[in-house]
């Protein structure tokens, strides 16, 4: 039974799904087993898992109809069997030494969940390439890291550390330690805390109520301020597909269904941070994108 399992959703991913597993392959840590969705790709995606899974056992391949990555992932828990999980798109890569240096104050410090950052320079950089119509990069220069060298904030407190805010380290010294965003592939989770949580299957922002759960059963966690995942901005992904009227109707749904668990689970005090440094931000999101639908109609 494998250490780690990776959950990754896959949908007409095929330009990218060889890069994406062999990040994985190339980890220094090699106690995993990646358990691949193709939710009902229409290009070469079934194609390139089934020969990877041919070629390397630890990578299982699951075919479902369309149903958006929610569902793949909602797919995939149920089959994790590692001790520790993580979250991956299919259009991403790891740093090789993700695993290692995770699993690593995982286990030191008996964290329910070790959090990092994406590496933001790579992101610009493609971004600037895209703009100028130039190709991606052949290759990357990963920065190899010492485990003895790596500063790990530790925190019986996560709701003190989390934030949506991009910028919160302008307002706070600890900003470089704030774990921000609700997206799952920022964080190395312990299985028995994700196993039985679901992603809301609605159009888009399905991590945020799944998150806000995640955050109240974290007793202890680790954060390290280091780029171990790569995020790839690509333009025709999911988020970048649907209407206005659709992403007013997610938001809705989303904010309602999380401030609701909220009321019923949560202390006031965690309440109170859950509004602030997330709900806020959506709410925000909300009425701009009523406002440009507004505008939308009546023109």
């Amino acid at each position: 039974m494998a250490v780690i399992s990776v959950i990754i959703p896959c949908y007409n991913c095929a330009a990218f799904l060889p890069r994406s597993l062999g990040s994985l392959q190339a980890q220094s840590f090699t106690d995993w087993e990646a358990i691949c969705v193709d939710d009902g790709s229409t290009d070469r995606t079934l194609e390139i898992l089934d020969e990877f899974s041919r070629q390397d056992a630890r990578i299982r391949v699951i075919h479902q109809a369309n149903g958006g990555p929610a569902a793949a992932r909602n797919r995939a828990v149920p089959a994790i069997q590692g001790q520790y999980c993580l979250f991956m798109d299919s259009d991403d890569f790891l740093h090789p030494q993700l695993m290692e240096i995770c699993l690593h104050f995982a286990e030191e410090h008996g964290s329910d969940l070790v959090a990092y950052t994406y590496d933001r320079a790579y992101r610009t950089r493609l971004v600037l390439r895209h703009l100028l119509h130039r190709p991606d990069p052949e290759a990357v220069a990963f920065k190899h890291y010492r485990l003895e060298d790596i500063h790990c904030k530790q925190t019986d407190d996560i709701f003190a550390w989390v934030t949506e805010y991009t910028n919160r380290e302008k307002y706070s010294k600890k900003g470089k330690w704030m774990v921000r965003h609700c997206q799952p592939w920022r964080c190395l989770y312990r299985s028995d805390i994700v196993r039985d949580l679901r992603f809301p299957e609605v159009y888009i922002y399905e991590d945020v109520p799944w998150w806000g759960e995640v955050l109240l059963r974290v007793e202890t966690a680790s954060i390290l301020n280091l780029p171990l995942y790569f995020y790839y901005p690509n333009v025709r992904s999911i988020i970048h597909s649907f209407a206005q009227q659709k992403r007013v109707d997610s938001l809705h749904q989303i904010i309602q269904n999380s401030e609701a668990y909220y009321k019923a689970n949560a202390t006031p005090g965690q309440q109170m941070i859950w509004e602030k440094e997330f709900l806020s931000a959506f709410r925000r999101k909300l009425r701009d994108k009523e406002r440009r639908l507004a505008r939308q109609k009546s023109a």
